[in-house]
């Protein structure tokens, strides 16, 4: 399927390229999300009529995720949960409990833009950890895992 893309999308194309994608990618997720409208004439046509205006809100959308970006990058959350004497959690710290200790502290961040290279984090101890804000603005966190015993 054809597709006209209304933002920048990794591993896909910039704002305004038309791109051809898998007919059940465009569908469940690039045009539900607003991402991307089937590249039909009508609609590049609009688009074009557009596009000065979803630049701009591009640039703006990419400014404030650089700002805060600036504000998160090195800083460390702590987050507790429960572990044994050898160090193991009972469980594991998700990029849910990452994002919601990051809401803690002030800063707007929903769990899919947390990024966990090894999968969750199952042991005590601090953890490097990267935050996509943006598709071009990812900074690094550290997530310090205090253990809680009985």
């Amino acid at each position: 399927m054809q597709v006209i893309l209304l933002e920048k999308v990794a591993n896909l194309g910039n704002l305004g390229e038309v791109v051809k994608v898998k007919d059940g990618y465009a569908r469940n997720f690039l045009i539900p999300t607003g991402a991307a409208r089937r590249a039909t004439e009508s609609a590049i046509a609009a688009f074009e009529a557009k596009r000065a205006e979803l630049e701009k809100a591009a640039a703006d959308k990419l400014a404030a995720s650089q700002a805060q970006g600036e504000k998160l990058d090195g800083k460390t959350v702590s987050i507790t949960q429960k572990a044994g004497v050898d160090g193991r959690l009972f469980g594991s710290v998700t990029n849910a409990d990452i994002a919601e200790a990051l809401k803690s502290q002030g800063f707007e961040v929903v769990k899919s833009q947390v990024r966990l290279p090894n999968g969750p984090l199952k042991v005590v101890g601090e953890h490097p950890v990267s935050v996509a804000l943006h598709t071009d603005v990812v900074v690094a966190v550290t997530v310090a895992v205090v253990g809680e015993t009985d």
